[in-house]
């Protein structure tokens, strides 16, 4: 099997380890896996915390290292969580907005603006018909609003853009 064939392999398997704290959303469809090396039976892989300070990375590391540690040809890999690199909602794939619905937590909105109005869709029901109850959700990354229309209380994923240097 060639290197470019086993990297597929490797990012299907990527595609299976979801985040500790949102069960059917994987790292992969989070936008998380910056890149992923292989050479012959070793894997490089490198990874972007959504936060710097998320309490997640060591448990997501072990879990991405045992999924991949478990394909037969792999001998060696490493995990390793980049600062270099910034994370941004935008990452999150189609199958990630889907899968965040799904979990009850309503997606950021695409190509946010600092400073733009936005809106959050209810992830039950579909309408915008909602308000924030309070911007500090159960994670840093998230914040808790209410649905006028289906009654619902649930997360929305606050919008992360990519930092620029802003100049004065």
């Amino acid at each position: 099997m060639k290197d470019n064939q086993r990297q597929t392999e490797i990012l299907a398997v990527l595609k299976t380890v979801d985040d500790p704290e949102l069960p059917s959303v994987s790292v992969f469809d989070l936008g998380m896996v910056h890149d992923v090396v292989v050479l012959q039976s070793r894997v490089f892989i490198s990874m972007v915390p959504t936060f710097a300070g998320c309490p997640a990375l060591e448990i997501i590391e072990a879990n991405v290292q045992k999924a991949v540690d478990a394909v037969d040809w792999v001998k060696e890999c490493q995990v390793e969580f980049s600062f270099k690199h910034n994370w941004s909602t935008d990452s999150i794939t189609a199958v990630g907005r889907e899968n965040l619905k799904k979990h009850g937590i309503s997606p950021p909105p695409k190509n946010y603006h600092p400073g733009e109005e936005w809106t959050v869709d209810c992830p039950y029901c579909g309408s915008d018909y909602t308000s924030m109850d309070n911007v500090f959700g159960p994670t840093a990354c998230r914040s808790i609003l209410y649905c006028g229309s289906c009654k619902n209380p649930f997360e929305a994923m606050k919008p992360v853009i990519k930092q620029s240097i802003i100049q004065n």
